[in-house]
């Protein structure tokens, strides 16, 4: 039986940037990940080694902003172990029916100055807008880096720049309630306070419902940081592919003494006398903690799947019941398509130019169809009539992920994971391989409108259902985030309250990923708060006293 002082469930990003806090204090550490290559969501494989040797894709996510409102980067010196971000520029592009589009540069000037060629008003009132995003994202980046409940942590984290953005939000009492107001709009509400054109909202809306909602869904208007993070700090993405990151957390956890075992799907958390002492995989070997298990996997299927309700206290199965019936997912995941190209997609009508495809590729032709894209996965329909959808050709920016000459098609589109009144397909979710293909040739097709040499240009591809993708990742209902990103989950409340510290009531047993605070994405903040929680407790006195010699260090 091997121990350890920790286990972390999932080798996932955020497992990963954990496990490499609590090397760094001192402690031993095992990951244990389902399957045979660590990185959850943050993968890059080479997907199609006979089809298309030598092309490499992004399995999950792709484009970078919210790694850089932490310092997680900089912290774990992951640059010393191999991690290189190329930031894009342009950032949006997104071509409309009437023949504007709508593209933004990394430069707020350069991005206005293309707004104001179709609608000069339109222009101001995105500088505004964005001005507003950035001020609020400043102001409100020291509570990602802390633990939510955690008031002393989260108050050390402001320094002057972020107090000065804090008080311009805040202003006088009208002011307060008007944010509160904005807070629990929807992103169309305040799409259609400040702009005209449809062109710019559309694009606008796409982006917000990457937090999986309708862009008429109260609560979600704080996707509109979505838009403002590719101005400052920046969108990036790893030179080689999402993966890199996740290989340099593995060098790095390896430089560090951490073991990684791959193909160790745990199937139960060992507790004993109220307290998590280890976990068994599928073929009954048990690894123990000595002093915490840390889960990478959501909640949910932390207390429904992996614990046994005899070994839970009063308030452990009282969790149990909240985490099945008041956490929420909504249906909607993605079907993604990946693409080998022998060319660029071209614009032609667009003024193509290959630049700007550097960063996200949106179709999103109205407001209205966004909409659409994201009510019908709801109800269980698929929204494929007319497509909207998030494509990227990482290889503009990173030739490095294909043969040369030849490039990498990403496309991104909303779906249901249990299509309505269908019981076939994988997991009776109604996802079978034809269904899946039918699907893809649509969402193909869509962008083929926009670019008519795509078709022609498709040397090989793969599609992955929702269905798949879910059983993938080992995510609920294929829930990347693992529970929905409205406001009553985010905060205070990921995954609900009692739990949003990344404790639980079983001691010894800590939670991080993607359903813990500040949410889905590419951060790497849930692994480091959940490290920083797990020292805490472990040695209160010596923490507070290192937190507080890094609080007198000077601020870059």
């Amino acid at each position: 039986m091997n121990s350890y002082d920790v286990i972390v469930i999932g080798a996932g990003h955020n497992g990963l940037v954990c496990a490499a806090y609590l090397l760094k204090a001192g402690y031993s550490v095992a990951l244990l990940e389902k399957r045979s290559i660590p990185g959850g969501a943050a993968t890059t494989e080479e997907l199609m080694p006979k089809e298309a040797p030598g092309f490499y894709f992004n399995r999950c996510a792709i484009d970078h902003e919210f790694i850089h409102l932490g310092p997680v980067v900089e912290e774990l010196e992951l640059k010393k172990y191999g991690l290189d971000y190329l930031f894009c520029d342009p950032a949006v592009f997104c071509p409309h029916p009437d023949g504007k589009y709508f593209l933004s540069h990394r430069s707020l000037d350069k991005t206005c100055a293309e707004i104001a060629r179709f609608n000069p008003r339109d222009a101001e009132k995105y500088r505004e807008f964005i001005d507003f995003w950035q001020r609020l994202t400043k102001a409100i980046t020291p509570v990602f880096n802390a633990p939510p409940q955690a008031i002393a942590d989260i108050l050390g984290n402001y320094d002057l720049a972020s107090l000065q953005s804090l008080f311009s939000i805040l202003g006088g009492p009208h002011d307060i309630l008007d944010l509160i107001r904005t807070m629990l709009s929807s992103p169309k509400n305040i799409l259609d306070e400040y702009f005209d054109s449809e062109f710019i909202k559309a694009p606008l809306a796409r982006l917000a419902s990457e937090f999986g909602a309708p862009p008429s869904q109260k609560t979600i208007s704080v996707g509109g940081m979505m838009m403002s993070m590719r101005h400052n700090p920046g969108m990036a993405r790893p030179r080689g592919g999402t993966g890199a990151l996740t290989e340099a957390l593995v060098r790095l956890v390896k430089a560090k003494g951490g073991t990684i075992l791959t193909d160790q799907s745990v199937d139960r958390i060992l507790i004993d006398n109220g307290r998590a002492v280890g976990v068994r995989v599928q073929g009954n070997r048990e690894y123990r903690a000595n002093l915490g298990v840390i889960s990478n996997i959501d909640a949910r299927r932390v207390f429904l799947q992996l614990i046994e309700a005899g070994d839970l206290n009063r308030e452990g199965l009282e969790l149990q019941t909240r985490l099945e019936r008041r956490t929420v997912n909504n249906n909607e995941t993605i079907l993604r398509i990946d693409c080998a190209l022998s060319e660029v997609p071209r614009f032609e009508a667009y003024q193509h130019r290959d630049d700007y495809l550097m960063g996200s590729v949106l179709i999103a032709d109205s407001v209205r169809q966004v909409e659409i894209a994201h009510q019908e996965p709801e109800v269980g329909k698929i929204p494929d009539q007319d497509p909207s959808l998030y494509a990227v050709v990482p290889t503009v920016r990173d030739p490095s992920m294909a043969p040369e000459g030849r490039h990498t098609l990403w496309i991104e589109y909303f779906a249901p994971y249990q299509i309505a009144g269908a019981t076939d397909g994988l997991a009776g979710t109604g996802w079978t391989d034809e269904r899946k293909n039918a699907v893809a040739d649509r969402v193909i097709d869509k962008l083929a409108d926009y670019a008519p040499n795509l078709k022609s240009s498709i040397m090989a591809r793969n599609v992955e259902s929702p269905a798949e993708l879910g059983q993938r990742l080992g995510a609920y209902k294929g829930n990347y985030y693992h529970l929905d990103m409205t406001l009553n989950q985010m905060v205070f409340f990921r995954p609900l309250p009692e739990i949003a510290n990344y404790t639980t009531p079983v001691e010894g047993l800590y939670l991080t990923g993607a359903g813990t605070h500040p949410g889905g994405s590419i951060s790497g903040i849930p692994g480091r708060n959940c490290a920083r929680t797990f020292l805490h407790i472990q040695r209160p006195l010596l923490h507070r006293l290192e937190e507080f010699g890094k609080a007198l260090l000077p601020r870059s």
